[in-house]
């Protein structure tokens, strides 16, 4: 028998040994790689088959931004969740303030709890900081941040929800017959609607209307507190002209998407909702853009496409931080300075799934400041602002009735103006002379006492005896005074504690056919009326804060 020598046969062994080491090693590290690989397939058929059942509902259309003409649509007027789409709203309302020199690009906006606690996406915001204009403006149309939009909506609208209210005045004045807005970012709820024909016509008119801030939706990015934000909007940089504008989703919208496009002279607006996924959106709009760009118009743009039809309610008392400007709370009047033929032109109602082109011709505005009078015997003042200016009517809806909240006293002067064709502007004093009825009656409102009424026994709730100054607030408003009275002495019961030295009050307004009364407490400084509403909404009663 032939003996292996003992060296080797020691180096055989310890052979045999290492070689099964190694096997059970890359057996060891194989099977995680495996795991993962398995995973990995079951995750993404599982997507697969969660994507082959995700079927929202879809509509689309197409439109020449030049002469308004629909070259495509498919279920154009069939409602439709908007999503993210809403900030495209919210950004009109904000740039109409920085056109009229309300607020600033650098204005700091005041972060409430409210805002910092919105759902993804957002800016991470906290509570009691401050937020400035343009970085709100560049969050929106990058990272389409929830927190950035409700921050927006609060500063100009007092609320989230007076703001909504806005939002929804606005789209009635740009002819948006279709689109209810609650709230400020898109996040889900159900009454919020739109169409496809709706999206369509505010992606034109914010554009026509605000060239110097619609630039915004160009971004690619954005930096903020040392994080780069990409822009959502997966066309800009890849498709061949397009200049913006806003994308959005929600799982019951699906994808939606808002595209200008401008190549070879021609330019259009086209609107994607209910993808199935961000790709598909895109491919979709990639193809409808292509199809139908051919078919728009190379001809100068004829007409201005924007529409805002006067709609007569105030506009909102805003409240800037304090090291920001104070924003005016003075009521406002629109004026069209053309025939009524071409405001109205604005508001026709489409027919459902029609073809008929969309053309809104812009209408002029006059703003007009009421200003209240010194004393009693004093004169009311008028400041006329003339130009293109945005319809100032736009204002937080008043709690417990349909008509907006204002901090100075509102007249009948809301009724619309005589209007003059575009070609022959009205002299100054022309102006003023039509004003004289509206300023007559200012005066009569804010100096007028109505009789002291009783109220729960022996308390009488004055109607605006004297003239005030200061800060008040607002717990409703009312078509039924007594209402009105007995919601004081209410409020004054339940929150005795920041209300005993207030002075309740009625202010009586008169809004087209209707007159409601505003149940306030005066007395206060800026600090205590917010500290009194914070007061009040604990006890779950309706306030705002305003400057009187």
């Amino acid at each position: 028998m032939h003996r292996v020598p003992l060296g080797a046969a020691s180096r055989l062994r310890w052979g045999c040994l290492g070689l099964a080491a190694i096997v059970a090693l890359v057996a060891v590290a194989s099977d995680p790689a495996d795991a993962r690989s398995r995973r990995k397939h079951h995750h993404a058929k599982r997507t697969h088959h969660a994507a082959a059942s995700y079927n929202p509902p879809y509509a689309d259309i197409v439109v020449d931004a030049k002469t308004g003409k629909v070259l495509h649509q498919s279920n154009p007027d069939a409602a439709r969740f908007p999503a993210s789409l809403t900030k495209v709203m919210t950004l009109y309302l904000l740039f109409e303030q920085l056109e009229a020199g309300k607020i600033t690009l650098d204005t700091p906006m005041k972060i409430s709890e409210h805002a910092s606690v919105q759902a993804p996406t957002k800016l991470g915001l906290r509570p009691g900081d401050t937020l400035k204009v343009e970085d709100a403006i560049k969050g929106l149309v990058t990272k389409s941040a929830n927190d950035a939009a409700v921050v927006i909506a609060e500063t100009l609208g007092g609320s989230e929800e007076n703001f909504a209210a806005m939002m929804t005045r606005k789209a009635r004045a740009l002819g948006m017959r279709n689109t209810f807005y609650h709230n400020a970012s898109g996040l889900p709820d159900d009454q919020q609607k739109t169409t496809a024909r709706d999206q369509a016509l505010l992606g034109m008119a914010i554009q026509n209307r605000f060239p110097k801030y619609y630039r915004y939706f160009s971004l690619p990015s954005f930096v903020y507190r040392g994080h780069a934000l990409r822009n959502h909007n997966h066309l800009l940089g890849s498709v061949d002209g397009v200049d913006g504008i806003k994308t959005g989703y929600t799982r019951a919208s699906g994808f939606n998407l808002i595209t200008s496009v401008r190549r070879g002279g021609r330019h259009i607006v086209a609107v994607v909702l209910g993808g199935r996924s961000a790709g598909s959106r895109d491919a979709r709009m990639r193809s409808l853009i292509d199809t139908n760009i051919a078919e728009a118009s190379t001809k100068p743009k004829s007409q201005p496409q924007v529409a805002e039809a006067p709609i007569p309610a105030p506009r909102p008392a805003f409240e800037a931080p304090a090291a920001a400007p104070q924003l005016a709370a003075a009521a406002s009047i629109p004026m069209p300075l053309r025939a009524p033929a071409t405001s109205k032109e604005a508001t026709v109602t489409v027919p459902v799934g029609s073809s008929a082109p969309l053309k809104p011709v812009k209408v002029r505005t006059m703003t007009v400041t009421l200003v209240p009078p010194k004393d009693a015997a004093g004169s009311d003042t008028a400041e006329i602002a003339e130009g293109d200016a945005a319809d100032q009517s736009d204002a937080p809806q008043d709690q417990g009735s349909p008509a907006g909240q204002n901090g100075a006293p509102e007249t009948a002067a809301a009724t619309e103006a005589a209007a003059v064709p575009p070609a022959l502007p009205t002299p100054r004093r022309s102006v003023l002379a039509k004003l004289q009825p509206v300023l007559a009656a200012a005066k009569n409102a804010a100096v007028t006492s109505a009789k002291a009424a009783e109220v729960s026994g022996d308390q009488a709730i004055p109607e605006r005896p004297t003239i005030r100054r200061g800060w008040a607030i607002q717990i409703g408003a009312y078509e039924d005074k007594g209402e009105a009275k007995q919601r004081l002495n209410s409020a004054k019961g339940k929150v005795a504690s920041v209300l005993h030295k207030a002075e309740a009050y009625i202010e009586r307004t008169v809004k087209g056919a209707k007159t409601y009364y505003r149940a306030r407490f005066a007395g206060f400084d800026r600090d205590q009326a917010h500290a009194a509403c914070k007061k009040l909404k604990h006890d779950d009663i309706a306030c705002m804060a305003l400057k009187i």
